[in-house]
């Protein structure tokens, strides 16, 4: 089933959505501007769909070469089929769904733990409220040692976080700067298992990186601010050491686990990098949160997807954790050494000089056709569109103003 559609010169990209219609209406414009792709000496032509959720055969073909997903983590019905797509039909996907179906920041922190990298200490601790289930009462009550949860948080240190081990758009986290807050957090917890994490107090950035594909954006990102706000238009604000680290920590913990579309969270204190957040299956790429780098995400998004679906990029849904530790191991390499390591081990599963050769060659247009769509009217109109259903009537013109401003500021950069 897979083999005659990947040979054909015609490819097909499915997009699997929940509620957001401003970068699906960017991707399938911007897909269409690109028009025909030269690629080894042939002409590929690409189309875009948006995905249905029905009951499926587990033996049905898939049309598509490659699936974008924004929806199955919050929704089980979808992930199966992705599952199925990607096991029975070999669909590339830009998630390996094996992989983020599970997903827990948890499994991400124990990760680039053994890989070397600097995460605050953390701690698991039980569930406050039994799980409903009949055979957990037992075996909490037979197994479950009591522990006392101020005694842990000794050890972790305040101030913390107490935040999901599966994580989830900022759900049920709570900063702990004392014992009460800790109890109250802890009795609201309910059934949600929850990481204590000591709270890094003294930093002088929080970075937000954005990776699609082999191309990452490090982003000043200010989470106390409303969303619009959140994303500071600032250039080089982080020593280049640092720079270097997340830009390596990002690549390497979605090629650990086979991802590639995922932002991660970091704090910078000098040159100092601690990771607190990078495990997000569906990353916020919005007009009204990204703004002034929203055309760089929609850029790439378009960017990788094409080239998985023109060039047959094969869908890997094992790992290799095991050539990853034989290099936190190595007793012998230096963390710069160990980094650089980890950085030619992402490069090579992304194929990132085939791809930048692609980029340069089969899409040399597409810089120049978003920077063009930006700055039109017909971009405009989807922003107007997409203020008016985001924001109370009486906000309109003055987000309006602020996003033109910053986009207006992009295009002129770009010039």
């Amino acid at each position: 089933m897979s083999t005659s559609r990947r040979d054909s010169t015609t490819h097909l990209i499915g997009l699997l959505l929940g509620t957001e219609n401003d970068w699906p209406r960017a991707f399938e414009t911007l897909v269409r501007r690109v028009g025909a792709i030269p690629h080894a000496g042939r002409e590929h032509h690409i189309d875009t769909e948006r995905i249905t959720i029905e009951p499926f055969d587990l033996r049905s073909p898939v049309r598509y070469d490659v699936v974008i997903d924004r929806l199955a983590w919050w929704y089980f019905h979808p992930r199966e089929w992705l599952k199925k797509a990607a096991l029975v039909n070999d669909t590339y996907l830009l998630n390996n769904p094996f992989t983020f179906q599970a997903m827990e920041k948890h499994s991400a922190y124990c990760a680039m733990i053994r890989l070397g990298f600097d995460i605050p200490d953390t701690v698991l601790v039980p569930f406050k409220n039994p799980v409903d289930h009949e055979k957990w009462a037992y075996t909490a009550e037979t197994y479950n040692l009591p522990f006392d949860l101020d005694e842990v948080a000794a050890r972790v240190g305040f101030p913390m976080y107490m935040k999901p081990f599966d994580g989830g758009a900022w759900r049920g986290v709570s900063r702990i700067d004392g014992p009460a807050e800790l109890h109250r957090a802890y009795d609201e917890s309910g059934q949600m298992l929850m990481h204590l994490q000591g709270a890094v107090s003294e930093f002088d950035s929080f970075a937000r990186s954005l990776t699609i594909g082999p191309e990452t954006k490090i982003m000043r990102f200010r989470p106390e601010l409303p969303m619009h706000d959140r994303y500071e238009v600032a250039h080089h604000f982080l020593p280049p050491e640092a720079g270097m680290e997340i830009l390596t920590l990002s690549r390497t913990i979605n090629a650990f686990f086979r991802w590639e579309f995922n932002s991660c969270e970091a704090l910078v204190t000098g040159t100092r990098v601690q990771p607190i957040d990078y495990a997000n299956a569906c990353p916020d790429v919005s007009i009204t949160s990204l703004h002034y780098y929203f055309p760089w995400a929609i850029t790439q998004l378009v960017s990788w997807s094409v080239f998985c679906a023109v060039s047959g990029r094969r869908q890997r849904v094992d790992t290799t954790t095991r050539d990853w530790f034989d290099v936190a191991d190595d007793p012998d390499l230096s963390w710069a050494e160990k980094l650089g390591r980890y950085a030619a081990m992402s490069d090579e599963y992304f194929q990132t000089a085939e791809y930048q050769e692609f980029c340069a060659t089969s899409l040399a247009s597409l810089t120049e056709i978003v920077r063009d769509w930006i700055a039109s009217s017909d971009f405009d109109a989807l922003l107007v569109e997409t203020v008016r259903a985001t924001y109370p009537p009486a906000e309109h013109e003055r987000f309006l103003a602020h996003f033109r401003g910053l986009l207006g500021m992009w295009v002129d950069d770009q010039h």
